[in-house]
């Protein structure tokens, strides 16, 4: 409704710039078309929508064409800040104010008109970037993950661009090299440049100026990360990104760049041949294919979210859960019961006690993956995980299926099984009796906060960017490039 109202807007003025231009009155042009004025005005101010059988006529006596009533553009300077002060008066940061909205008159001079359209503009800047509440990022993650959900967790169109920029570098197997993405920088117009003094609140900072992409040390263990953060930085510029309106937004491009980075370094036709040779040999394992494309086994098991259910008709489910049992991401379209609040978000719920997840990091031997069958008030459930540390602490990611799909991955023989009745409290939530007894007394527990749950986060064009420490490292960089 907003492009149409904002459609109508538009071909009014168009109307009323070439009724003056060609000397007609309301009243004239009114009677010549069989019309009333006040019908004409209503049209002219956008609150009346033009018939496409009217067009003609009006075309044909203001003297022009048809398709010059309906560019998508205002006809004059004057009339695209009357526009705009038109659009900006109508949304709800003006509403909020509780001023009346401003009558724009011939005799209001147009550099008043600019300065006023320019603050309104300015106000409507402030109130987009203000800080996302933990409630509104809870929900927009939710509903990013929903959509996502709805198509296979698969963006075909990224996957094609990817499959462009790798093949132009010449890439066509095994893992995608530091040097193989340092050229495909170059094809971009950018030199990758590797410093110790990036801002704490950023990845990377791409200088579009000077075409350079800086990112942290090569000295970084492995530097598999690189590679990676390299390529999400492209991804803001081939995708076309523009500084988020809104947390969702901000969410949606993280997502994007993330998932053209995974398509660079696991590239869909390569991926998906591999993944099909394995299904067919029965011998499908997220170690595997880390190994062939040279990614973490986080990466891995992401990437075969985006591809195993789109091309091989196999429903999966993952999961990054924090060593307290603390959800950290999570995707699923088997089905499989993942705890939620009230809002529908999972990040920060506790997944159960029973679930591999938890107590795979119990482990003595943690190098290799372990492998459990869960029975679940939604089915059985097959899940392999892996264990790992980071600056955070320890963690665990999972992949699984439900347990019809099982027959396609290594490790479907465990023995290992366990029956989950979560949420309810009987299952794992409930302390046994004799603890209970004991202790339900006598113990006073101080909880840690979780303040990455709690914190809002920081304004800006970006929401968790420090700007000015961006433009002060830019600012330091630049006098080499000039």
């Amino acid at each position: 409704m907003q492009v149409d109202d904002d459609n109508a807007r538009i071909l009014g003025a168009r109307i009323r710039h070439f009724r003056t231009r060609a000397g007609w009155t309301l009243t004239a042009l009114a009677a010549e078309l069989r019309t009333t004025a006040s019908t004409l005005s209503l049209i002219e101010n956008g609150k009346r929508p033009v018939r496409a059988a009217e067009l003609p006529g009006l075309a044909s006596a203001l003297r022009v064409e048809v398709l010059d009533l309906l560019q998508a553009e205002a006809p004059d300077p004057r009339s695209a800040l009357e526009l705009e002060l038109q659009r900006l008066q109508g949304g709800p940061q003006y509403a909020a104010l509780g001023v009346p909205p401003v009558r724009v008159s011939k005799s209001l001079p147009q550099d008043a008109l600019a300065a006023l359209v320019r603050t309104l503009q300015e106000l409507d800047r402030k109130a987009r970037e203000a800080s996302a509440t933990p409630e509104e990022a809870r929900r927009a993650n939710t509903e990013l993950r929903d959509r996502m959900r709805a198509r296979n967790n698969a963006i075909p169109e990224i996957d094609a661009l990817a499959e462009e920029v790798v093949g132009a570098v010449g890439h066509e197997v095994g893992a995608l090299t530091h040097r193989e993405v340092s050229r495909m920088a170059e094809h971009l117009g950018f030199t990758l440049l590797y410093v110790d003094d990036l801002p704490h609140s950023t990845r990377s900072i791409t200088d579009l100026a000077n075409g350079r992409i800086y990112l942290p040390p090569a000295s970084i263990p492995g530097g598999h990360g690189l590679r990676s953060m390299a390529l999400q930085a492209m991804a803001h510029r081939l995708l076309g990104h523009q500084p988020p309106s809104s947390y969702a937004e901000f969410l949606q491009q993280r997502l994007e760049i993330n998932y053209f980075a995974a398509a660079c370094l696991m590239p869909r036709k390569q991926a998906v041949g591999f993944l099909t040779e394995a299904k067919a040999s029965r011998d499908l394992a997220v170690e595997d294919f880390r190994d062939a494309f040279g990614v973490t086994h986080e990466s891995a098991a992401l990437r075969m979210t985006n591809l195993l259910t789109e091309h091989l008709g196999v429903r999966v489910h993952f999961l990054r859960v924090g060593e307290d049992g603390a959800i950290y991401k999570a995707y699923e379209n088997d089905d499989l019961p993942l705890p939620a609040d009230v809002t529908g978000a999972v990040e920060g719920q506790v997944v159960c006690r029973k679930w591999v997840a938890r107590w795979a990091g119990d482990r003595s031997a943690r190098t290799s993956e372990a492998h459990q069958y869960t029975d679940t008030t939604a089915g059985t459930y097959w899940s392999s995980t892996q264990t790992g540390s980071g600056p955070e602490g320890a963690f665990s990611i999972t992949f699984g299926v439900r347990f019809d799909d099982a027959k396609w991955f290594r490790g479907r023989e465990t023995t290992e099984r366990q029956v989950s009745t979560c949420p309810d409290e009987s299952c794992c939530r409930r302390p046994p009796a004799p603890l209970a007894s004991r202790w339900s007394d006598a113990a006073w527990p101080s909880a840690r906060m979780h303040t990455r749950v709690l914190a809002s986060l920081p304004s800006g064009r970006f929401p968790g960017v420090d700007d000015t420490e961006v433009f002060e490292f830019l600012e330091r960089h630049t006098g080499d490039a000039a």
